[in-house]
């Protein structure tokens, strides 16, 4: 039964009378039918949502008999769904269970990387700004009936199914730390390359322990999750920050830091085909040849100062360009071919993507030229997150190749 709210309204020829409640000869409240369209009660929705004729608060006016006494007081009878309404659909959401959720799972851009030493036990120290962009993979989930085995399937050939995939990893994870006997379909819409610099695969990994824990009625803390996720991979822990984090240690040590860069201003991806072996830029690194400047300054005048090309310092990029002796004349052209285009050009993380901040275009050698024909091309914005929600997909995000046939990372329709 709607719940009802009261109001006497009394008018009277004597100024000694007082308003009160007394039972009505009639009260004439809507038909049940009235909400129906077709036949079929819409269902109970929040207010806000609900249809029309729930969302309109309902007024009543009924009048008593006539007193004796030659007084006409009217009683005035409101009623109100919503609260009734919002109720029950709190006490849906809680009881009902999660069976399926999709999830955008971003990767990210390091707008400077420096190394700073090199471990006992082998690991190097960075001090690097890490910052979520707008181009991202989707990952559905959906619960399993089985007990034993997650399944992953993919829209891209090269990646493995199984439990060398930091998803399976992740979830994996999850389960050891939580006791969580739950298990998963999941596919992934892989928009972001591989061997990139992107960290596409930590990100997967980030929004599978985020998946797991929504299933599991979010038994773990966003902390939590933060901590656990450093055992399988340096880079996961950064994604658990708000979009912008200051990372030092391995990467794990993550400051959450109000972004240094505007949100709106955009960039341009450009990655070729051929992929940067992380370990073996490492290999290659040489610390006496790495740049001196304090990180902690950059950041700094970063923030003071806005994005440029001498902040945007990147240690592993001369490793990099000896493993992959092409990525740098691919920068070098951009830089030249785009003055005054870009506020910086750099390459993220240990390569082989270059980024170019200030347009979302790249330059026309891109695609005039056979050599540049299958490279990967994206346009990205900086983005953020809210506390206790994920990541959320920008309407524009797209990705595409030089010749617009699609990169090979297009979305599954």
């Amino acid at each position: 039964m709607m719940m009802m709210a009261a109001t006497a309204v009394a008018s009277s020829s004597s100024s000694s009378s007082s308003s009160s409640f007394f039972p009505c000869s009639r009260v004439v409240f809507p038909p049940r039918g009235a909400c129906r369209s077709g036949g079929v009660r819409p269902p109970p929705a929040r207010y806000g949502s609900s249809p029309s004729c729930l969302r309109r608060r309902a007024s009543v006016r009924a009048v008593a008999p006539e007193p004796k006494a030659g007084k006409q007081q009217q009683l005035e009878v409101v009623y109100d769904p919503d609260e009734r309404i919002n109720q029950l659909a709190d006490k849906v959401d809680r009881e009902a269970p999660l069976s399926r959720l999709t999830l955008f799972s971003p990767c990210k851009v390091n707008v400077f990387l420096r190394i700073t030493r090199k471990r006992e036990d082998g690991f190097h120290d960075l001090a690097s700004l890490f910052h979520v962009i707008s181009l991202g993979d989707i990952i559905k989930f959906s619960l399993s009936p089985s007990q034993t085995k997650d399944r992953l399937s993919t829209n891209v050939s090269g990646v493995p199914l199984d439990d060398r995939n930091l998803i399976i990893k992740a979830l994996n994870l999850y389960r050891k730390k939580t006791g969580s006997n739950k298990f998963f379909w999941i596919h992934l819409d892989k928009k972001v390359p591989t061997g990139a610099g992107l960290g596409g695969g930590s990100s997967n990994a980030a929004t599978a322990l985020w998946a797991a824990n929504q299933f599991n009625n979010c038994i773990a803390t966003e902390k939590d999750l933060q901590e656990w996720s450093g055992e399988i991979g340096s880079d996961i822990p950064f994604f658990f920050s708000h979009g912008a984090a200051y990372c030092t240690g391995r990467g794990e040590v993550v400051e959450n830091i109000p972004p240094p860069i505007s949100l709106d201003i955009p960039m341009v991806l450009i990655k070729p085909p051929q992929a940067c072996s992380t370990a073996e830029v490492y290999k290659r690194l040489r610390l006496d040849k790495t740049s001196n400047v304090d990180p902690l300054a950059l950041l700094e005048k970063l923030s003071k100062d806005g994005i440029s090309q001498d902040v945007c310092i990147n240690d592993l990029e001369a490793p990099a360009f000896e493993v992959l002796p092409s990525l740098k004349k691919l920068k070098q052209r951009i830089m030249a071919a785009g003055r005054g285009q870009y506020d910086a050009v750099f390459m993220s993380g240990s390569g082989s993507t270059i980024v170019g901040v200030g347009s979302p275009d790249p330059p026309l050698f891109v695609y005039n030229e056979e050599e540049y024909k299958d490279v990967f091309l994206s346009e990205a914005n900086f983005i953020t997150r809210e506390s206790n929600q994920w990541y959320r997909e920008p309407a524009s995000s797209t990705a595409t190749n030089a010749c617009g046939a699609g990169s090979g990372f297009s979305s599954l329709s």
